[in-house]
């Protein structure tokens, strides 16, 4: 069996399962935003209404709660939505809630992995479709809609399909001037954003085994652009290093099998990448960054779960140091730790002395809510992991993912630049 195939029978209690048998299994953990938590909230009092009522939660030390997408507060309803949260969260025991302004907080699935509230093995469900971010860590991690979440609260248990797996080999070591995330735009503009259909993306090779956690992290998050079921990354010991600098919680690694079947294998030899972008309005209409050299932005943006991680700060920052931005430039770490490390790292001097804002962590610029949204026709170049039309503010705005690399370059330059054009 592969990974997610020996996660979800362990969960299922079962001996063995294939892709396309359909599973009832175990929950490990729950994750809801300040977004998702009021419209599991509203589905709950409809069945209540119906005479199913939640009592009590099937285990609240397995839930946890973030307030990420609409902080601060971007309007009344916002606020109302954080208040309605708190009093839930409150009534039912939920002791994992973390709140902004009060200590740590920060993106969802950035808190995940920071505070290590998922661990190998585990399956791992969150009102929010890059929750598969998380199975960079080893673990069965996949969005789920409001009725399921109400569902899951209730029982602890959801059905799945088991996904056929499509694994993805990386050979080599990445340059200096490419990411992950020039690596996980490339497979998507190969395989397109239908081409993971409720399928496990499995990524490894010597690639994976050089790669830090906090880029696997990046090459999962976006497997939710590919349409996949979840992403994930067998555990190794970066992992249990990664996870055991966070936690004392016991946990054990899951292997898949060396015979297990694959839908497909894809081979990619890293040390011959070049930076990519993807061009407005798809995550899979990439290019090579020397493609679409020259052209002029409005905004750059470093943030979001997929590229505000502390080494994706430290990569700008090693572009922005000395030198100044022509563009209006804003850099949100993705959490409240995050955010301090920078402090004290002095990536944030870095970051105002070249002319940028520094912001708290929040989602709203990524989802185009507030925080920095997109005018007509202006053109930005982001971190972020999606770019249809009006994702990051108006419907005429056009957004170029990129990696943090490619993106203070560019905002150095005041057009889209390949980070090798500029010295270091």
């Amino acid at each position: 069996m592969t990974l997610t195939e020996k996660i979800l029978a362990r969960a299922a209690g079962k001996a063995s399962v294939a892709p396309g048998d359909v599973v009832f299994a175990k929950v490990d953990k729950l994750m809801m935003h300040d977004v998702s938590g009021p419209g599991v909230i509203k589905v709950l009092e409809e069945w209540k209404k119906r005479g199913t009522n939640l009592e009590r939660v099937w285990d609240p030390d397995k839930v946890w709660v973030t307030e990420d997408h609409f902080v601060p507060a971007s309007d009344k309803i916002s606020a109302k939505n954080i208040i309605t949260l708190s009093n839930w969260t409150k009534r039912f025991g939920i002791k994992k809630h973390f709140k902004y302004g009060l200590g740590q907080y920060g993106i969802c699935h950035t808190l995940s992995h920071e505070e290590a509230l998922v661990l190998p093995g585990e399956v791992y469900v969150g009102g929010d479709s890059h929750t598969n971010t998380t199975g960079a860590l080893g673990a069965f991690a996949a969005g789920l809609g409001h009725t399921d979440i109400a569902y899951v609260l209730h029982h602890g248990l959801i059905w799945f399909k088991v996904p056929e797996t499509i694994l993805f080999k990386l050979h080599g070591k990445l340059p200096s001037y490419v990411m992950a995330k020039d690596v996980i735009l490339r497979i998507i503009g190969d395989i397109g954003t239908e081409g993971g259909n409720y399928k496990c993306m499995q990524f490894s090779g010597e690639g994976i085994d050089q790669m830090s956690m906090e880029e696997r992290l990046t090459l999962t998050n976006m497997t939710t652009e590919a349409g996949a079921k979840n992403g994930i990354i067998e555990p190794d010991s970066i992992t249990e290093s990664y996870l055991k600098e966070r936690t004392e919680v016991p946990f054990q690694c899951v292997l898949g099998d060396e015979d297990a079947n694959y839908l497909d294998i894809h081979h990619y030899e890293l040390d011959e990448m070049d930076p990519i972008v993807a061009r407005p309005f798809s995550p899979s209409n990439t290019c090579g960054v020397r493609e679409v050299q020259g052209v002029e932005i409005d905004k750059a943006y470093i943030g979001s779960c997929t590229g505000a991680k502390l080494e994706d700060l430290r990569a700008a920052s090693r572009l922005f140091k000395g030198r100044k931005v022509k563009v209006r430039t804003e850099v949100l770490p993705a959490a409240q730790s995050i955010y301090i490390s920078a402090l004290h790292e002095g990536l944030v001097n870095i970051f105002v002395d070249a002319g940028c804002v520094v912001g708290p962590p929040t989602c709203g610029a990524c989802c185009g809510a507030h925080m920095g949204v997109l005018g007509p026709k202006e053109i930005c170049i982001s971190t972020t992991n999606r770019n249809f039309p009006g994702r990051m503010g108006d419907i005429e705005s056009k957004t170029f993912l990129a990696s943090p690399l490619v993106v203070a370059a560019s905002a150095i330059s005041g057009k889209i630049t390949d980070p090798r054009d500029i010295t270091t």
